[in-house]
């Protein structure tokens, strides 16, 4: 039988297979029957989107570590789905309602000053010091705040969608959450609404296996997450969470399908955590050494690596670079942000109405007071 043209196959992928979607194998060789279907140039932004993600989670624990942050929900392993899902995107342009874990998506998609600066509560933070820590989000990025709540982004999510529609627009909206969102009645009602209305909405879960410390088995009868799809009448997409091109492909399909009017779809990327689910948790009391090691076999950094060097567009003098440069940047960068100094109080009373009416005034002035006697 011939093979097929890798330049002429469409680029199409299948719901409902039988195996998780994987378009570069483990030791990074490109083996779809399409070509990538990215210029050389988005394939190395890729490569230093995934570096990018994993220093930023590195630098945010030693934030951590020295008393600058309170709260982390590291996101090593998770790289390939956030950062195939944010170039799968229209940057700008369509929506991302993001879980607490999505630090990889976010910095994909906006600046890391704008994220950084949220982190840490300074004068930077263009929510004023005012959100919960580790909860960011971009205005201009189209990047909705993170929300701690599990799945309370999904109908929102939904509603942005919904509200493309009445406006006639062609924004779609991509909606992230973990496995453990799938339990919630939140996720039911969210999914029914988007099929209802056709909503040009996709649903990425991140499936690492636990909700927390209960592992997947527990959680459900469902054997996968995506089979639940057919529930509600859209495709459902098994993909392989530790290939960057998988995701993107799954994700980027998913997305200009509901452009087109065909509604919604959901994609489970599995993944694994490296980490624990946060700073607060201990996950050698639920999951072993072992099982850990046997994933980080298949860490998505190198295995997107050595797909560049196949191709002829990576080195190892790029590598160090890349490594050296944004780890610097990421360091600048919070240091600078943090240099702004912290929020004042009286930020606290900004942005609920266009005038402060009489009790915020009375409140505000009774803060700068508590303030000027030194309480």
């Amino acid at each position: 039988m011939a093979q097929p043209n890798p330049q002429s196959a469409p680029a199409r992928v299948q719901p409902f297979t039988d195996e998780p979607i994987a378009l570069l194998d483990d030791s990074g060789r490109w083996s779809a029957p399409f070509a990538p279907g990215l210029d050389d140039q988005a394939l190395r932004r890729m490569y230093a989107d995934l570096v990018t993600a994993r220093l930023l989670d590195e630098r945010l624990e030693k934030l951590l570590r020295t008393g600058r942050i309170t709260f982390v929900a590291s996101a090593r392993g998770h790289e390939a789905a956030q950062v195939g899902m944010a170039h799968a995107m229209r940057r700008g342009h369509d929506w991302l309602f993001p879980y607490y874990r999505d630090t990889g998506t976010a910095a994909a998609l906006y600046a890391h000053a704008e994220l950084l600066a949220q982190y840490q509560a300074t004068r930077c933070d263009t929510a004023k010091g005012r959100q919960m820590p580790a909860h960011p989000g971009s205005v201009e990025a189209h990047v909705f705040t993170t929300c701690s709540s599990i799945a309370s982004q999904i109908p929102p999510a939904v509603g942005m969608a919904m509200a493309a529609q009445l406006l006639d627009n062609d924004e779609v909206t991509v909606v992230s959450f973990g496995e453990g969102a799938t339990s919630e009645g939140d996720w039911a009602a969210a999914f029914n609404l988007a099929s209802a209305r056709k909503a040009p909405v996709v649903f990425v879960c991140q499936n690492n296996g636990y909700a927390i410390s209960v592992n997947y088995a527990k959680q459900t009868g469902s054997k996968r997450i995506c089979d639940r799809a057919q529930a509600y009448d859209m495709p459902g997409y098994l993909v392989d969470g530790m290939d960057a091109m998988a995701v993107y492909h799954s994700v980027h399909q998913a997305i200009e399908d509901a452009r087109a009017g065909q509604g919604p779809a959901l994609v489970e990327a599995l993944v694994y955590r490296y980490g624990p689910h946060s700073s607060d948790d201990d996950d050698t009391v639920y999951r072993s050494r072992e099982e850990v090691e046997r994933w980080q076999k298949r860490d998505p950094l190198p295995r997107f690596r050595a797909f560049l060097e196949s191709r002829d567009l990576w080195d190892a003098e790029q590598e160090e670079a890349l490594y050296r440069d944004t780890a610097a940047e990421l360091a600048e960068t919070a240091d600078r942000v943090a240099a702004s100094g912290e929020p004042p109080v009286d930020w606290m009373f900004d942005d609920v109405y266009a005038e402060r009416p009489w009790h915020l005034q009375e409140q505000s002035a009774l803060v700068r007071a508590e303030q000027e006697a030194g309480g």
